[in-house]
């Protein structure tokens, strides 16, 4: 990550503070994709097993001490936000935060961190781990120039994507954060059904998970919307057909995918004012 300066400062480290499934994936897709370990460090309460070459520190008057970093990341739970902001004020101080805390506000991350010189709201998916993860992004006092070198760092992750309205933010993290989620569950689902209905088990969570992976592919690279491939591959009076037919009546997967959604979205609000 901290290839460039992004903070007006010293060029160093991304210091991730809390190391958990979600900064764990971020930083594998950066290493992946070759970059160097020594310019990543990791500050956790307890010692996890990070890759070789990541600093770890366990205790913040290491990392203050250091001095190293030019940018924050915060990798911990959104309600811990207020109560640990105060140990974390040095390491903010003239530095850029990251902030992968659902549902916390460009103005949250203000008050909790006002040493800082620019405040940015990071949303990825697990899907980063292997460089294919949408990065929602949105930022309080990054140049032009600081966002597209912030820009290019996400877009090793995947596709980054900045958002000018603060209110769509937490729809666009039930859609591109949380979606995984309800992917995996459909594809579980989907095996469940093939199952119940006299595959064997595995033989049907193999058979998903291989028709996802591939209709995911074909619908990334299709010049056709994935409507209009549904359409394709459903010839009129065939099974296929037959099967929209159930999922298309009265809209019932578009409802139930618009009030999941919805829940989602409506958690990030709540989160923001707890």
């Amino acid at each position: 990550m901290a290839t460039n300066d992004q903070s007006g400062g010293k060029a160093g480290q991304l210091l991730i503070i809390g190391y958990g499934n979600m900064s764990g994936a971020m930083l594998a897709g950066w290493l992946n994709a070759g970059g160097d370990p020594s310019r990543f460090a990791v500050l956790n309460r307890s010692p996890k097993s990070v890759p070789a070459g990541v600093t770890q520190f366990t205790d913040v008057a290491q990392a203050v001490e250091a001095n190293a970093h030019d940018a924050i990341m915060l990798g911990f739970k959104p309600h811990q936000l207020d109560e640990t902001a105060p140990q974390f004020q040095a390491l903010a101080k003239g530095v850029s935060v990251h902030s992968l805390l659902a549902g916390k506000t460009l103005a949250q991350l203000q008050d909790a961190y006002p040493g800082a010189t620019s405040h940015i709201r990071v949303m990825p998916n697990l899907a980063s781990r292997i460089n294919k993860s949408p990065i929602i992004l949105m930022d309080h006092g990054l140049t032009d120039d600081q966002r597209g070198r912030v820009s290019a760092q996400y877009d090793i992750l995947g596709s980054a994507v900045w958002l000018e309205r603060e209110e769509q933010f937490d729809l666009a993290t039930a859609l591109a954060g949380s979606g995984p989620g309800f992917v995996y569950r459909f594809i579980d689902s989907l095996a469940q059904a093939g199952a119940k209905l006299g595959l064997e088990p595995d033989q049907a969570r193999s058979l998903a998970l291989s028709m996802v992976d591939g209709a995911a592919s074909l619908a990334a690279q299709a010049d056709l919307s994935p409507g209009e491939l549904a359409d394709r591959v459903a010839s009129p009076g065939g099974m296929t057909r037959e099967g929209l037919n159930v999922l298309d009546d009265v809209d019932a997967l578009t409802e139930l995918l618009t009030r999941t959604l919805a829940a989602t979205r409506d958690r990030g609000a709540k989160l923001s004012s707890g």
